[in-house]
């Protein structure tokens, strides 16, 4: 029978080359999977740092702002705290879509977003303390039509970059015509 006659090959032992090969994958694989959870890392950070710069900028201002509200305000009013939560949620969105287009490189690209963010920060930092803790809603009327006109143009200039960051901008274009029309009350 030629099939008693057959032998079978024999296994080949790994060579030097097919393990280091195959620990070489292993370790590439790895490497590139600390790589993005230390990218990812990275990423989380600098985002909380993005949201907590100008939600702290305007804990600081509620803070001067204290927590009551000017003597002839309209019937329709919300409550203090409202206002200081409206703008708290709003420069934490703020911040969001900043990050948004940071990611994208779009402080470098477009020279005009950095210089127009910081604007707004200002800008939303000056008018609780103008309205509430001053007393004066003429200044206080100022610094809103200038933060819609900064927030408008900040808007244009995010969409250059990236539309979503834009599009988060438009909950804060809409919580400023609210502050221009209670501001206008006051006058």
């Amino acid at each position: 029978m030629a099939s008693q006659t057959l032998k079978h090959r024999p296994k080949e032992e790994p060579t030097t080359t097919a393990t280091t090969t195959a620990t070489h994958t292993t370790c590439s694989h790895k490497y590139r999977k600390d790589q993005k959870l230390a990218m990812a890392k990275r990423g989380l950070r600098s985002l909380a740092v993005a949201v907590a710069i100008p939600a702290v900028g305007t804990a600081a201002s509620i803070s001067i702002a204290g927590a009551t509200l000017v003597a002839t305000r309209p019937s329709w009013s919300p409550p203090v705290w409202t206002f200081h939560l409206g703008s708290l949620l709003m420069s934490a969105l703020l911040g969001f879509s900043s990050w948004l287009v940071w990611a994208e490189g779009g402080f470098h690209g477009r020279s005009e977003a950095l210089p127009l963010y910081l604007l707004e920060l200002l800008l939303s930092l000056l008018w609780a303390p103008l309205v509430f803790s001053a007393g004066f809603p003429r200044p206080g009327m100022a610094v809103c039509g200038a933060h819609f006109a900064v927030l408008f143009m900040l808007s244009q200039s995010y969409r250059q970059v990236n539309p979503i960051a834009a599009d988060l901008i438009k909950p804060y274009l809409a919580w400023v015509s609210f502050l221009v029309v209670f501001n206008y009350k006051l006058l």
